[in-house]
């Protein structure tokens, strides 16, 4: 949606901010169409992968689930209704063994520095994108 939005007039929509001021400006931000929504969800889920890392560094001794359910519980699940959560819930049994995924991601000394990189460098990012999102009023849209 993001994409597709900047693609049709570049010039007009260079940043994420007009994109989110034109749709609040004409009353369809909160729609589930629109890019403002898009974005929101987006940075949820950008925030929920930074956790997710964070707690793979700290916490050596966790499962996959472990650190994929306090990751869901600290970013998304406030903003889930009960069909969301439940399909979590199912979808966390098949999350894979944390040795095979950590071997799978470059799984050495080096991965972990640049996830520490990773998880510094875009909580800014996302820290960022969750004020402006509040400045315009729609960082709370929920699931239908």
């Amino acid at each position: 949606k993001l994409e597709l939005k900047y693609a049709s007039n570049p010039s007009k929509y260079s940043n994420l901010c007009t994109m989110t001021k034109e749709e609040v400006d004409s009353k369809i931000a909160r729609s589930s169409s629109s890019c403002t929504n898009a974005l929101v969800w987006l940075n949820r889920a950008m925030d929920f992968m930074v956790q997710f890392f964070r707690n793979l560094l700290e916490h050596p001794e966790w499962s996959m689930a472990q650190a994929c359910t306090d990751s869901y519980k600290r970013t998304l699940k406030k903003w889930h209704g009960w069909m969301a959560i439940s399909t979590f819930k199912v979808l966390i049994k098949l999350a894979p063994d944390r040795k095979k995924f950590m071997c799978s991601i470059g799984g050495s000394v080096e991965i972990n520095a640049e996830i520490e990189n990773l998880c510094r460098t875009f909580a800014s990012v996302l820290e960022e994108n969750h004020k402006i999102l509040a400045s315009f009023g729609v960082d709370d849209i929920k699931t239908p």
